[in-house]
C-alpha cells in the first residue's frame, strides 16, 4: 500500500481524505496556496507544501507545482479530491509518465466521458437509455430549429463542454430555438473555449438520479445504489438524498445495471457518477458520467457503509475490489443539504 499520499485540493474534500489515510496509516501532504495557510486540511495533514498565491490558476491548477511537491516530500501517489485537476486528463496522463499514482480512474475513461457529445454516443453503444436529441454538429440556427422540429418541443440547448449550470437553455418554440442556439454558442465559447452545441428532448417535471458506480483495474465494476439530486438552484444541487424516494426496486436495479455497463465499456476503475435524468413515470436517461469523487459521496457511504476514498486508494495502488454487487446492499437513508452564500438583492 502506499506510504504518502499527497493531496492536490483544500478545504472539506481534502480533510475528508486525511481522514482515510489516517486510519489506512498513510501519511499525508497537505498542498495549499497563501490564502489556505491557516486552514484545517494544514493543519492536519503530516506535511504540507506551498504553491502559490491565492488565485487557484496560480497554484491548485498547476500541474508543474503538484509534480514539484510530490517530488519534494516523496509522496508516491495524488488524490485530486473534486474540482481543479480532478477530471483533467492530461494531470493524469503527466502523472503516470511520471511514475506517480493518480488516485482516481485512467486517463482514456476521463477523456470518454469528458466530452458530453462522445459520452452519450459511446453510452448508447453500451446500451444505456439516452434522452432523444441530436448529437451531431449543428452548424447553423436553421439547422437546430429544423431537428427541434423532428425530435419535438420543449428542446434543452446544451454546450458540449458544459457543467455547473452553464451552457443550457430550454426553447419552446421556433423563436427561442433561434436566439437560444445563439446565445448558448456565445457562452459555451466564452466559458469553456468550445462552442459546439447538441440538442435533446426537454423531460417535464424531471428527476435527477445518479448512480454511484466502482470500479478497479481487473474489469470488476459495482454500482452503490443513486443518489437523488432534484431539488437545486441555478441548475447547481442543493439537497442530496440516498436512496431515492421516487425509485421501486426494479428500476433501481434497471440503473444500476446500465452505470455498471457503462463504466465497463470505458474499462472504468476508480470512484465515479453516472447521471441520470427521470421522468415521474420512472422512465430514465443518461445524462452524464462525473469521472472523480462527488461532494455529495458522505450520503452514499452512510447508506452502504463503503469508504469510496479508501476504494479509490485501493484501486489505485492495484488492488481488487472486496465486495460484489451481491455484498452491496441499502441500510437507512441519508441526507446532505449544502448551504449557499448569496446576496438576495
Amino acid at each position: 500500500m502506499f506510504s504518502k499520499i499527497l493531496i492536490a485540493n483544500r478545504g472539506e474534500i481534502a480533510v475528508r481524505i486525511i481522514k482515510t489515510c489516517r486510519r489506512m496509516g498513510i501519511a499525508t501532504v497537505q498542498v495549499y496556496s497563501e490564502a489556505d495557510a491557516g486552514s484545517l486540511a494544514v493543519e492536519m495533514a503530516d506535511e504540507a507544501v506551498l504553491i502559490g498565491p491565492a488565485p487557484a490558476a496560480q497554484s491548485y491548477l498547476l500541474a508543474d507545482r503538484i509534480v514539484e511537491a510530490v517530488r519534494q516530500t516523496g509522496a508516491e501517489a495524488v488524490h485530486p479530491g473534486f474540482g481543479f485537476l480532478s477530471e483533467n486528463a492530461g494531470f493524469a496522463r503527466r502523472l503516470r509518465d511520471e511514475g506517480i499514482a493518480f488516485i482516481g480512474p485512467n486517463p482514456e475513461a476521463i477523456d470518454a466521458m469528458g466530452d458530453k457529445i462522445s459520452s452519450k454516443k459511446l453510452a448508447a453503444a453500451a446500451g444505456v437509455s439516452t434522452v432523444p436529441g441530436h448529437m451531431g454538429l449543428i452548424e447553423t440556427t436553421e439547422q437546430a430549429v429544423t431537428i427541434a422540429n423532428e425530435i419535438g418541443y420543449p428542446i434543452m440547448i446544451k454546450a458540449s463542454a458544459g457543467g455547473g449550470g452553464k451552457g443550457i437553455r430550454v426553447a419552446h418554440s421556433d423563436a427561442d430555438m433561434a436566439e437560444g442556439f445563439a446565445a448558448v454558442k456565445a457562452e459555451a465559447l466564452n466559458a469553456f473555449g468550445d462552442d459546439r452545441v447538441f440538442l435533446e428532448k426537454f423531460i417535464i417535471d424531471p428527476r435527477h438520479i445518479e448512480i454511484q458506480v466502482l470500479g478497479d483495474k481487473h474489469g470488476n465494476v459495482v454500482h452503490l445504489f443513486e443518489r437523488e439530486c432534484s431539488i437545486q438552484r441555478r441548475n447547481q444541487k442543493v439537497i442530496e438524498e440516498a436512496p431515492s424516494p421516487l425509485l421501486d426496486p426494479e428500476t433501481r436495479a434497471a440503473m444500476g445495471a446500465q452505470a455498471v455497463a457503462l463504466a465497463r465499456a470505458v474499462n472504468y476503475d476508480s470512484a465515479g457518477t453516472v447521471e441520470f435524468v427521470a421522468g415521474q413515470d420512472k422512465s430514465f436517461f443518461f445524462l452524464e458520467m462525473n469521472t472523480r469523487l462527488q461532494v455529495e459521496h458522505p450520503v452514499t457511504e452512510l447508506i452502504t457503509g463503503v469508504d469510496l476514498v479508501e476504494q479509490m486508494i485501493r484501486s489505485a495502488w492495484g488492488e481488487t475490489l472486496a465486495f460484489e454487487q451481491k455484498d452491496l446492499a441499502i441500510n437507512g437513508w441519508a441526507i446532505e443539504s449544502r448551504i449557499y452564500a448569496e446576496d438576495p438583492y
